[in-house]
């Protein structure tokens, strides 16, 4: 379901009636298949020559040691566990050669062809093929060579994207349209419209120049807020109100065949600094290809000569190519180094995107990729440069591949690395793969694997976090996580904890926890949890790898202490919050309404039972709490409990006639009531109307028993009401029959308008809570009274259910409440309803997710950990952002560290950490003195958490400077230190105090 969100419906069923043929199981191939077989073609067929070998264990997750010692073909070996990825897609292997002298007629039964470690001959001469066809079979052929990935697809001469981008169609609310040529439309303030020029808009629901209402208008931007649209000077002058609906309109791409694009190739740049960088690796690929052909074999690892050779090659090659670029000997020259190796979490990050593109092949959503993707880890070569060309030779083991990257020593490092990963979800999953083939934690004596997440696994997990199948459904994700990731390398040493990772858990993950980490790569889906983790890290001077997808979007980003700025020097604008009127009152889109039937959810079948419990369990009987109220004690919370007591429904029959009642309430009451405070024709002071864009007025919803939205509303609300009430009911109950009984004998209360206050500040928050007036005391009074007379408030009447809001079980209730409820407030309004799973989505939350992004993001992840663990320089690393449904891909630099100055030439860094070391008698005064003395600057204000330590002008303040660390931190008995919050005076009065870094206290001095 969560890809769902991501594709849409109708790519869906396009993709579950594709037949995919892919060539070559080796790393990037098995990644491939992975992704597309979650995804869920209808048919996929893995076509493979070669046999198994060690060389595949550190490269192919799917191959095991028995397929090795059984010596099974690559594709027979992976096929059961790539069709147990997802029973809905049919597995098929192929082991016939596929060479010059194949007929390619087979491939006429595939709508998509894939190839990888195929020669560059055969890729043309099948690219000639697939192009040929009618309609097009869809090309795409991709490649790891050592450090370096390509990509490259062929779609045909055209090829129709009905939806470009996959994002939701733009909603604008106007302001104004002028009556001229062109006609400008501006949108309300402190809404831009993020349109661009070229895009195509509809209109409804405008006021005075009507005649624009369901028309289609090219749109030219004139500035964040306006547009202009063509000529209106001949319409009707415009009044108010108008919402501008985005149109999405089909694009046609053109693609060349490989053989054309070989010499004037389209290539998607995706670091800037490097502008130039995908040609010359476009030439020095060509090369490689070359001499694979000359040869009959790759460059030997490290061989010289090989070298020169191939760099004679790429020369000639540049002379035959249109642009003629400029060869770069270093980049040919690692190539040919490294051609033989293969670097698994490369595969990882071009095999997310290259299915992601199959993928955009067989449904048409999406822009594909025009033509040519070139990544590359050129970043990491300059330290080995260094080394002798014994560190990158075959050692026999299943590390082989990446050694001829990387060489011994870095592979060594690896092995004896200390990991954290916090989150064994999607990311979760495929980190813990690239970590598995990548050796990390198989040290002899050192490395070790730590995973923790406290979630168990859901069938809406299954699409894309790879590890898990139907069986593991409800079994918590870090056991099983681990479980499976031993299959891929047994020789990991991994421990798994069930724990979130806060301030809760900080006795399991203290400060010497993080010391024993060497990296801790987190894959989590909130910003609360990130902010955390990087606190701990930045505190502990431990590197970070932090990543994130949503839908087809990603990013990377790396946190090495005293080179990077930390996660927490960055914050994203907090999300916009609806304001509260708006959401009481005022709704405008099916966002707004959504969101009012989720806080009636949560208010009457969670909030309200849960604060009923509470009270009841605060005091123990009916007859206690109305002796206290009588004798004149408030006791909070007893009116709305008392009242909710005095209606408990205690049968079905009257669970329905409520939900029939409150039916009354929501969806009519309340528009007759906002229709008496603000009659239509309402006006502002200015002289405009009160009602008009964005301000919707409501029309009371008269019930229809055989509306099929009314009869839902009726019965999911019913239904949760019997559950929170705890109040049985039968199959029978819930028959039409039944509950049109029920519903016809209900009398429903008249509506008798009130002189509540409407709230119309859209600055204003929603109150604690309402006052009780003495009338609704006594009332309470008489209404306990009459509960304990009739035998009402006894012990089971004094409890009520709660009930806890889940998105993914369907026969809760709970989303049907939900849509019914917003989809009648929509109709009321006169909003556009929005259905079941649109519902969902937004009411539970639901982050959009697909197994290409992540699959790329881990990948790019892990290649960034090789650098942090070989020590590299701030230049070398890469945050990334991609979204591969424009598809773009954008590397960047890290930031910088920031240095922070304090006076006198004094300054820091978010990394640098004074310490202090005091002993059992050091006073404050102790402590303000030895800051001075040690660092030459003296503390005016000392700060622990949130807890003011010292602040002169604070009263009693001064006084501390006597007490003793021990007393004022009162530390606990196992804490040896506390790090505390230094800041300074101003240089001039009236300044703000000057903030310093983190002072660590240590309480004894530390034996050295």
């Amino acid at each position: 379901s969560r890809q769902r969100y991501v594709l849409g419906d109708t790519a869906m069923q396009k993709m579950a009636q594709s037949h995919v043929f892919l060539s070559g199981i080796g790393g990037l191939g098995v990644e491939i298949a992975k992704n597309i077989v979650l995804a869920g073609v209808k048919a996929l067929t893995v076509h493979d020559t070669k046999q198994c070998t060690k060389w595949d264990l550190g490269i192919n997750f799917f191959i095991h040691e028995d397929d090795i010692t059984g010596q099974r073909n690559r594709a027979e070996a992976t096929l059961h566990r790539i069709a147990e990825l997802n029973p809905y897609v049919h597995v098929a292997a192929s082991t016939v050669p596929l060479d010059e002298t194949t007929d390619l007629s087979f491939l006429k039964q595939y709508q998509c062809v894939i190839l990888t470690e195929v020669s560059l001959l055969l890729q043309k001469k099948i690219n000639d093929f697939c192009h040929a066809q009618q309609p097009p079979i869809k090309f795409i052929s991709a490649d790891v060579y050592g450090i370096c990935s390509r990509l490259f697809c062929d779609l045909g001469d055209e090829f129709e994207v009905l939806d470009t981008t996959g994002e939701e169609p733009k909603e604008i609310f106007i302001s104004n349209i002028t009556q001229s040529n062109p006609g400008i439309v501006t949108c309300l303030e402190n809404h831009p419209h993020r349109l661009e020029t070229g895009q195509f808009l509809t209109f409804r629901e405008i006021n005075g120049m009507s005649c624009l209402n369901g028309s289609t208008h090219q749109i030219t931007v004139v500035s964040p807020y306006s547009f202009s649209i063509g000529d209106t000077s001949d319409m009707e002058p415009y009044l108010h109100g108008g919402i501008a609906v985005q149109v999405k309109t089909p694009k046609i791409f053109y693609f060349e065949r490989l053989e054309k694009q070989i010499t004037n190739p389209l290539c998607l740049v995706a670091d800037f600094s490097k502008p130039e960088a995908p040609l010359q690796i476009h030439v020095a690929m060509l090369a490689l290809n070359h001499f694979q052909e000359n040869f009959g074999r790759r460059p030997n690892i490290g061989c010289l000569q090989d070298a020169e050779e191939m760099l004679k090659i790429a020369m000639s090659i540049s002379e035959t190519l249109e642009n003629k670029p400029q060869v770069n000997g270093d980049v040919v020259k690692w190539l040919s180094r490294t051609a033989q190796g293969f670097l698994a979490p490369l595969a990882a990050a071009v095999g997310g995107f290259a299915s992601q593109e199959v993928l955009k092949a067989v449904t048409g959503k999406f822009s594909p990729l025009q033509q040519w993707l070139y990544i590359d880890m050129l970043d990491i070569v300059t330290p080995l440069e260094k080394m002798e060309s014994e560190e990158f030779l075959p050692r026999g083991d299943r590390y082989d591949a990446l050694r001829a990257c990387i060489g011994d020593s870095l592979c060594q490092k690896l092995q004896d690395l200390n990991v954290f990963l916090v989150g064994c979800g999607a990311i979760g999953c495929e980190m813990l793969k690239n970590l598995a083939l990548l050796g990390v934690g198989t040290g002899q004596d050192k490395g070790l694997v730590t995973i923790t997440d406290p979630d168990l696994i859901e069938k809406s997990n299954l699409n894309r976090q790879f590890l898990f199948r139907p069986h593991h459904i409800q079994k918590p994700k870090s056991y099983t996580a681990a479980e499976a990731t031993l299959n891929i390398n047994p020789y990991l040493k991994i421990d798994s904890y069930i724990n979130k990772v806060c301030p809760a858990t900080e006795n399991t993950y203290s400060d010497e926890f993080y010391t024993k980490q060497d990296v801790i790569v987190t894959a989590l889906d909130n910003v609360e949890a990130r902010r955390y983790i990087d606190s701990r890290c930045v505190a502990n001077l431990r590197p970070l790898i932090d990543s994130g997808t949503m839908g087809t979007k990603g990013h990377t980003e790396v946190i090495v202490p005293h080179l990077t700025e930390s996660y927490n020097s960055h914050r994203d604008p907090p999300e916009e919050e609806i304001p509260f009127c708006t959401l009481k009152s005022f709704p405008a889109a099916i966002e707004h309404t959504i969101q009012w039937a989720r806080d009636k959810f949560e208010s009457s079948f969670s909030h309200k039972p849960s604060l009923f419990n509470k009270f009841w369990q605060t005091y123990l009987s009916a007859e206690e709490v109305l002796q206290r109220i009588k004798s004149g004690e408030s006791l909070e919370g007893c009116f709305h409990v008392i009242k909710t007591l005095s209606r408990r429904p205690r049968s079905w029959t009257q669970c329905v006639e409520l939900a029939r009642v409150k039916f009354e309430k929501y969806f009519s009451h309340k528009a007759l009531q906002l229709l008496h405070s603000f009659p239509l024709d309402t006006r502002l002071k200015d002289g405009s109307l009160f009602w008009q864009s964005p301000k919707r007025p409501p029309f009371p919803v008269k019930f229809e028993f055989n509306d099929p939205l009314h009869y839902d509303f009726i019965v999911s609300a019913a239904k949760l009401f019997a559950t929170v009430y705890c109040v049985p009911f039968t199959e029978k109950d819930l028959s039409e029959e039944a509950i049109l009984k029920i519903i016809s004998a209900v009398k429903v209360p008249d509506f008798r308008p009130s002189n509540k206050v409407v709230q119309t500040d859209e600055t204003a928050r929603k109150p604690d809570h309402i006052p009780v007036s003495s009338e609704d005391e006594r009332n309470a009074i008489f209404q306990l009274e009459k509960s304990i007379l009739s035998n009402e408030a006894l012990e089971n009447d004094l409890q009520m259910k709660p009930i806890s809001f889940e998105k993914d079980d369907d026969s809760n209730g709970h989303i049907d409440f939900i849509t019914a409820a917003s989809n009648l407030r929509a109709k009321m309004y006169n909003i556009e309803p929005a259905d079941r799973f649109k519902t969902k989505r937004i009411a539970g939350k639901i982050i959009p997710a697909i197994a290409t992004a992540t699959a790329a993001v881990s990948g790019l992840v892990a290649l960034e950990l090789i650098k942090v663990v070989g020590g590299y320089p701030a230049d070398a690393y890469k945050n990334c952002f991609l979204n591969l449904a424009i598809p773009i891909m954008v590397f960047t630099e890290t930031a910088e560290v920031r240095r922070t100055e304090i006076r006198n030439g004094i300054s820091f860094t978010i990394w640098d950490r004074w310490t202090i070391y005091g002993k059992e008698d050091f006073t404050l005064l102790d402590f303000i003195n030895a800051v001075r003395e040690k660092y030459g600057i003296e503390p005016t204000m000392v700060v622990q958490g949130v807890k003011m330590l010292y602040v002169p002008v604070m009263p009693g303040h001064i006084k501390r400077l006597k007490l003793t660390m021990q007393k004022l931190v009162k530390p606990s008995a196992d804490k040896k230190y506390v790090d505390l919050t230094v800041s300074f005076a101003p240089e001039t009065d009236g300044e703000e105090d000057l903030p310093g870094p983190p002072v660590r206290y240590y309480f004894v001095q530390e034996d050295n």
